[in-house]
């Protein structure tokens, strides 16, 4: 059962539990069913969807990577995302969330008190603006040092794990065919967030986007796999 007082707990329990089963061989299982918005299936690793600043929320960031992770690996995954409010208390059933948008956003207080306590106590966060919005990235990178002063977002080396967990990445490139990199932010030595301002969305393959997808890295998909799996293992 969740620790409602404790969600550091609850997390270590997910991810050993996700350990054990990338270390198993896979086995055959009944398709997902699909969840209700802010409700998951805790036998299932889950990935959620926030819904921040109101009623944003990241309807171009394609759910198709964990198809890949679930087929890649031994994980149990949902393969589908969950909508979650950042303000809410279900934020703390999901060790892993996307966040993107355009143009630019404030959080509420609470929202921040939300996601500093989310990465803090176990929580992971995979960001990137739709289509490289300059206004969201701004308003993104306002957001995370309001909620860490302390811990800036730093370039992530090509030679960390994150690269190589499951799809060896040399390097990254934009559609463009133009070298770029990652940005993480560390609490205490533990990578919580990664940040791609080119875009890591896969809106060729996000349901119901118009997004032109800017400059976003190319096989964005490959790279979430990798993100996903280091997330929930590390």
């Amino acid at each position: 059962m969740k620790n409602k007082n404790n969600p550091a707990v609850h997390f270590r329990g997910l991810l050993a539990g996700a350990a054990l089963f990338f270390l198993a061989p896979p086995v055959m299982s009944q398709p997902d069913q699909p969840l209700a918005p802010g409700h998951s299936d805790l036998k299932l690793l889950q990935c959620g969807n926030l819904i921040y600043a109101g009623n944003k929320s990241s309807v171009c960031f394609a759910d198709n990577f964990l198809s890949d992770v679930a087929a890649q690996t031994s994980l149990k995954v949902n393969k589908k995302f969950c909508p979650v409010r950042l303000d809410a208390e279900a934020l703390f059933d999901y060790p892993f969330c996307v966040m993107s948008g355009h143009e630019s956003f404030s959080l509420t207080p609470k929202e921040r008190e939300r996601l500093r306590k989310f990465l803090s106590d176990g929580g992971f966060l995979l960001a990137s603006p739709g289509c490289s919005d300059e206004q969201w990235d701004k308003s993104f990178r306002q957001e995370i040092k309001v909620c860490f002063p302390e811990y800036p977002l730093q370039k992530i080396p090509m030679t960390h794990p994150i690269f190589s967990v499951v799809n060896p990445i040399p390097r990254l490139t934009e559609k463009h065919g133009n070298t770029v990199s990652l940005e993480g932010l560390e609490i205490n030595g533990r990578l919580a967030l990664v940040y791609s301002k080119e875009g890591l969305n896969d809106v060729e393959h996000a349901s119901g986007c118009c997004c032109c997808g800017g400059n976003e890295i190319q096989d964005p998909a490959r790279v979430n796999v990798n993100i996903f799996t280091y997330a929930v293992l590390y």
